[in-house]
């Protein structure tokens, strides 16, 4: 508690003054937490001093509030990157970051608890910068570190606003951004620590030296290979819901699995289940073999049953038995920006509605994945393939971007392996005019693209199609197949 007032201290975050009159001052409390290394031991303890936002009125004590993080996307480009370059990651965390956020508005906050001014109780603190707890602190602090990276040379991505690069000549600097924890990256080792030695000069930071542990991600590197795994986190969750000791199963999902919103099954406890997928749902950032799976039982969070529940619970068992099993970036040859596209036909019980899902990876690297129910109903197998495919597309244009603005810029258009040569077609030009007439012009954005040499489709088979896991439950000889192709290993 001490040094957190040291540090508000220190920034000139406030100013003891008199309430004006028709002013409000907001409450202040705090808040402790135990922060832990990536072995589970306790890196230290804190203690911040948080206002109570909730109390405050838009337009009168706020007003605009959106911050950007980096994307899970980026991040694990940016560490495929690392390892086909053969670079070290790096990582730094701002101490008491929201404090560096300047103000726009007026607020007035009460003495916090315990650290009253002796004779002067009854004032009040006018902030000259953001605290903790604040509407507006996380956009006051991003603003604030936005403004120093692009006064020092820095070029924010256009197509992620958390991503920054500094080029010198042939080298560059890659920087991701989450609040207050910053990973970087360089080619030269010189850029690489003048970039540190300036951050810590201009902000209070906490250097961790390389990317060890990030956001609940073990990160384990050696040269030209990096492995992210969220065995911690699966522990953790296994003791929350006391399933510890529990008997492994082989798939996630059972294949004759047929869930549904009204299945006659008794009600499960909406919020436990809701906190058990929300936390499946943070897994799949490192283990898109899971994503099915989680997918559909996140479908039945307003009214859950005991047989979704089961089939959540089913999900940590699989866990259990492969809580080791992470993604490996690794240094190949052949470094291509390639995708896979599949579809599963009228899957959904409840309305016949499709599930589209794909996955891109550098070489063999995979770096984004989805899946997930589409938004209209699909009047054939072909109209489900070619909206996923839509779907796919936008993902890979993305993708191409942010690898140009790490000075990895893709010349040739992006393969996107699919199993429907009706979709493939289609892609290609308006044919089969009579069943795809009423398909709308939002799903025809890939005809463009393809126009352009942005992507192009090319068929694969069914039982090549890695995708295909992503969109139904499956054998475990093909789950299997599917983790060797995506380097999920342990």
């Amino acid at each position: 508690m001490n040094e957190e007032m040291r540090s508000i201290v220190k920034n000139r975050t406030w100013q003891l003054v008199d309430l004006p009159t028709g002013k409000e001052a907001i409450g202040l409390k705090w808040v402790y937490k135990t922060k832990y290394n990536e072995d589970g031991s306790v890196q230290k303890y804190k203690a911040r001093l948080v206002a109570k936002g909730y109390s405050q009125q838009p337009g009168v004590d706020f007003n605009e509030t959106f911050a950007p993080v980096a994307r899970m996307e980026t991040i694990r480009t940016v560490l495929a990157l690392a390892a086909q370059l053969e670079l070290q990651v790096f990582q730094l965390d701002v101490k008491s970051a929201f404090l560096n956020g300047e103000l726009e508005e007026e607020v007035y906050v009460k003495q916090p608890q315990g650290f009253e001014a002796k004779g002067k109780e009854r004032k009040v603190y006018k902030l000259h910068k953001a605290l903790y707890g604040l509407k507006q602190a996380p956009r006051a602090w991003n603003s604030k570190i936005d403004a120093y990276f692009l006064q020092n040379g820095f070029v924010k991505s256009p197509s992620e606003p958390s991503l920054y690069v500094k080029r010198n000549g042939a080298n560059f600097l890659m920087v991701c951004l989450y609040v207050d924890d910053l990973i970087y990256a360089g080619t030269n080792p010189n850029m690489v620590q003048s970039f540190k030695e300036a951050m810590m000069k201009e902000y209070e930071m906490t250097d961790l030296g390389l990317m060890k542990y990030f956001l609940g991600i073990q990160v384990k590197q050696t040269k030209g290979e990096i492995f992210i795994t969220q065995e911690k986190y699966i522990h953790d969750l296994l003791k929350k819901f006391r399933l510890e000791s529990c008997k492994p199963v082989s798939t996630p999902m059972a294949m004759n699995e047929k869930l549904q919103l009204n299945d006659g099954a008794e009600q499960a406890d909406p919020k436990v289940y809701r906190s058990l997928v929300g936390s499946l749902i943070y897994l799949t950032n490192t283990r898109p073999d899971i994503v099915h799976s989680v997918s559909l039982v996140s479908r039945f969070m307003n009214e859950p049953s005991k047989l979704h529940f089961a089939a959540a619970k089913r999900i940590l068992r699989y866990l259990q038995g492969t809580k080791k099993l992470g993604i490996k970036y690794v240094k190949e040859e052949d470094n291509k920006l390639v995708g896979y596209t599949d579809s599963d036909w009228a899957g959904s019980f409840d309305d016949r509605k499709s599930t589209s899902a794909y996955v891109f990876c550098l070489g063999s690297k995979a770096i984004s994945w989805s899946s997930k129910k589409q938004n209209s109903v699909a009047l054939s197998s072909a109209e489900a393939e070619y909206i996923s495919a839509n779907e796919a597309t936008r993902e890979a244009v993305w993708l191409r971007r942010i690898l140009s603005d790490l000075q990895q810029k893709v010349e040739d258009p992006t393969p996107i392996f699919c199993d429907n040569q009706s979709a493939i077609s289609m892609s290609k030009n308006p044919v089969f005019h009579g069943r795809s007439k009423h398909i709308e012009l939002r799903h025809n954005y890939i005809r463009d693209m393809v126009q352009k040499k942005e992507i192009y489709l090319e068929y694969i088979k069914t039982t090549k199609q890695p995708a295909d896991v992503l969109t139904k439950a499956v054998s475990l000889e093909k789950l299997e197949q599917f983790k060797d192709i995506m380097k999920i290993t342990n």
